[in-house]
């Protein structure tokens, strides 16, 4: 991944991380970016991204 890339999906993380972290349990923001990040290369859509990195964070996802 390059720099331009990696620039793009963590201002989409951060736009799209807001939302969940107003109602959240407490945790730190690089998880849910991080699992978030992972699940766009993987091909997910923005959608399913929150929702596995949400996921990840509750323990839903592994």
């Amino acid at each position: 991944m390059d720099v331009g890339t990696l620039t793009g999906l963590l201002r989409e993380a951060e736009e799209h991380h807001g939302p969940y972290e107003a109602t959240a349990p407490p945790h730190h923001w690089s998880g849910w970016y991080a699992a978030y990040i992972v699940a766009r290369e993987h091909g997910r859509s923005p959608e399913e991204a929150i929702a596995e990195a949400s996921g990840h964070l509750e323990g839903t996802h592994r």
